[in-house]
């Protein structure tokens, strides 16, 4: 306190002076109209200032939060276009009215590994939020992977860079399918096997997922032909393909449920028991 009045001692006389020129300029602004409205818009601009800088710094703060509620939106976008006819395929083919019962989950990679022959993904939805096995895995891009194993709060998905991994996957333009894979080699591409000769295959052809598969709906992207091979033991194509996604950066994904699958399986095991 005896340093407050010190302060105040040593420097009164700045402070009268401060204080008359606060007086001063409070009654000339009162009493004249123009000095009035020109205080009042540089108060303005000054606190129009702040709130903007206090209004940038909360958005910043809260990015993580509209990222969250901006996937939870493409999930249900998803849902609908999962569910809906394809609105890339030629006009005139003739298309069923509804592709399968599909459901989407928003979830977020959490651990990620990519540089071995077996590649895993770990995510941090569950149980709890109706993740079973065998689930697709996608993201904004394309194809991501497969669940396989689910606890209560998290799910392990089998990579597309796995050498375990097969999906049923096609050549866009013209329908031919294979067996889609993955050498070891390269986490920027897969590949593509048992394409039949008398496919049209060329460089920058787009790669997705067939009708065959029971986890992903139709078309959903893949990635291009980089590379084309013959097999010599088998006489077929193998694509090298380029992944639409960046296998060693992944954030959000969406897990789709085919609602259908298990009684598609059923009936399939039914039929070839009774053969």
């Amino acid at each position: 306190m005896q340093q407050i009045f010190n302060f105040i001692y040593k420097n009164s006389i700045l402070l009268l002076f401060l204080l008359l020129l606060g007086i001063s300029l409070s009654l000339t602004i009162q009493s004249h109209s123009y000095h009035r409205s020109k205080a009042v818009s540089s108060a303005n601009a000054v606190s129009g200032y702040v709130y903007e800088q206090v209004n940038n710094v909360k958005e910043y703060l809260s990015l993580r939060e509209q990222n969250e509620q901006l996937a939870k939106e493409n999930a249900q976008l998803k849902k609908m276009l999962f569910n809906t006819k394809d609105t890339v395929n030629p006009k005139g083919m003739k298309l069923p009215p509804v592709l399968g019962n599909y459901s989407v989950i928003h979830s977020k990679v959490i651990d990620n590994s990519y540089n071995k022959p077996e590649n895993y993904i770990t995510i941090n939805s569950g149980k709890k939020d109706g993740l079973k096995p065998d689930m697709g895995v996608v993201s904004s891009l394309g194809v991501i992977g497969v669940v396989e194993n689910v606890s209560n709060s998290y799910a392990t998905v089998i990579s597309v860079l796995n050498s375990k991994f097969r999906l049923n996957a096609k050549i866009k333009k013209n329908n031919h399918f294979g067996t889609l894979t993955w050498n070891g080699k390269n986490t920027g591409f897969v590949q593509l096997i048992d394409v039949p000769r008398l496919a049209s295959v060329r460089k920058g052809d787009t790669i997705v997922t067939g009708a065959e598969s029971k986890i992903f709906p139709e078309n959903i992207p893949v990635g291009t032909i980089e590379k084309v091979y013959i097999d010599k033991r088998t006489n077929y194509y193998t694509l090298d393909i380029r992944l639409f996604n960046d296998m060693t950066s992944l954030g959000h994904v969406y897990i789709i449920e085919n609602k259908d699958r298990r009684e598609i399986i059923k009936l399939q095991e039914e039929t070839t028991s009774d053969e």
